[in-house]
């Protein structure tokens, strides 16, 4: 549930379900592919341009004609038409509109797919349009999705100084504000000096109460980074083993003794103890009022089996960093969010952080939407989606200050020692996952944080810890803080060293 990513990786018209995957991209500049700058011939070259077309009108009634004329009959009722416009309506509003870049051939061969390459209007991003053909003479689509495409070969964008990259950062933000595309904030700093900060859209719609940079943004699963960071701290106090059973610490009212005995406190900080989510059918059965301690979510874990061996491989689980909380508090004897505000939070100065119980009035506390373009109203809130209170595998608010505040604590030894730093920042079992945060290698070198999303939430901190810069958003839409984060980090990418 908190790690809902609603990345640049859209199926349009929901067509991916009856698709095969696209190959996961490789590395930038692995040659196992071809672009030709012209639409394929015929017929199957029109349904494109048609289909391009219709996703850049941003009008439900062209679409309707896209698929009433391109596209096959088994296509079009495979869902709703007002399921297929509201995917289209999402897919403009991500993009403003794709133009034709190649139609892409790889190496080896992608039998029955057709891959056009384009490029998106509002943060030129690359993407790639998976079209399946019916038989000649016709060539109906009979599928059609998207996700995000490696640039084209030999693709060099001119390096930019600091400040030319601050610059363009900023008429980026600019162009997402004209076009309402982004609600929420953004910080970018080099260590403790920050260098850009903004803030756009609506905290409440029903008030139109704009968002500020103190504005306290829902951080989904971004709370995994601090259980983690309290957990390593025990670990490092010596109150605490990463190979210790769980059943030292969680007893048989959460899980019986035959599987916390094979579940180590290593499982649950790497996500690999093979749990999966508490947030299932019992949940969405009961009150949100029914879940404000660590103890009242025992009625969604207790029938939970692990789908693996523990150990054995990554699967991202809310159950395995919840359970994390519940050992930290074990072994404090502390309540957990009490502990959490003395060792992370208070430390660093995150005075706007908590997971706030939200039947309170928390001043300057964003709403989150999610577009509803069936309604009068057009955006429809997650109160009643959403937990009432977060806890530790997500769901607390912050801002982005904070956020900054939190790497930089993380950067100067302020909670662990530079060599669980180091632990905590490898990737531990293929997953780009190391022990409570994201890790991945790019052009910057290393980048670590967490992103996090769920209906009308979207967050994200990456802290480039060889280049020494630290980006932060927070949104309350669906998405946008992911997308704007990895642009900017491309942007600082091509600051001349």
């Amino acid at each position: 549930m908190f790690r809902w990513r609603i990345a640049r990786a859209i199926a349009l018209l929901i067509a991916l379900a009856v698709m095969t995957p696209a190959a996961p991209p490789q590395q930038t500049g692995a040659a196992d592919f071809k672009d030709t700058t012209s639409l394929p011939e015929g017929r199957m070259g029109a349904r494109v341009k048609s289909a391009l077309e219709a996703m850049a009108s941003g009008n439900s009634d062209r679409v309707k004609r896209f698929l009433d004329a391109d596209c096959d009959k088994s296509f079009r009722e495979m869902f709703p038409i007002e399921e297929h416009l509201g995917a289209a309506s999402r897919l403009y509003s991500d993009t403003h509109g794709l133009d034709f870049f190649s139609v892409r051939t790889f190496t080896p061969e992608r039998a029955g797919q057709t891959v056009v390459i384009a490029k998106d209007r509002l943060m030129d991003g690359w993407w790639a349009l998976n079209f399946r053909f019916g038989p000649a003479p016709d060539f109906l689509i009979t599928g059609l999705g998207f996700n995000s495409a490696r640039p084209p070969l030999g693709l060099v964008e001119p390096p930019l100084t600091e400040k030319d990259a601050l610059g363009e950062i900023s008429v980026l933000m600019a162009k997402l504000k004209k076009a309402e595309w982004y609600s929420g904030t953004v910080l970018v700093a080099k260590g403790a000096d920050v260098l850009f900060a903004d803030a756009a859209g609506e905290a409440s719609k029903a008030f139109h109460v704009p968002n500020n940079l103190d504005t306290k943004f829902n951080l989904g699963s971004m709370n995994k980074m601090f259980t983690s960071t309290a957990a390593a701290r025990l670990v490092e106090a010596g109150q605490l083993s990463f190979d210790d059973p769980i059943s030292k610490y969680v007893d048989e009212t959460w899980l019986p003794k035959s599987i916390t005995d094979k579940i180590t406190v290593r499982h649950l900080i790497t996500h690999t103890s093979g749990l999966g989510s508490y947030f299932n059918e019992t949940y969405d059965k009961s009150s949100r009022d029914l879940f404000r301690k660590l103890e009242d979510y025992k009625p969604l874990i207790k029938d939970e089996k692990p789908a693996f061996t523990p150990g054995e491989r990554f699967q991202y689980s809310n159950t395995g960093m919840f359970l994390l909380g519940v050992v930290v508090e074990k072994v404090t004897g502390e309540d957990y969010f009490e502990h959490i505000r003395k060792v992370v939070y208070g430390p660093a100065g995150m005075t706007n952080s908590d997971c706030y119980e939200m039947d309170r009035p928390v001043e300057n506390l964003a709403i989150g939407y999610s577009a509803d373009p069936g309604n009068p109203y057009k955006w429809q809130n997650n109160l009643y989606k959403h937990v009432l209170k977060g806890g530790p595998a997500g769901g607390g608010f912050s801002t982005v200050k904070d956020l900054h505040k939190f790497a930089l604590g993380l950067l100067s030894g302020k909670y662990v020692s530079k060599p669980m730093l180091e632990t905590m920042w490898t990737d531990f079992k293929g997953g780009r996952y190391g022990y409570g945060f994201q890790v991945s290698q790019g052009p910057m070198g290393k980048t670590v944080g967490h992103s996090g999303g769920f209906p009308g939430i979207n967050s994200r901190l990456d802290i480039f810890v060889d280049a020494g810069y630290i980006v932060a958003a927070m949104c309350n839409y669906d998405s946008g803080a992911s997308t704007l984060v990895g642009k900017i980090g491309a942007i600082l990418a091509r600051i001349k060293k």
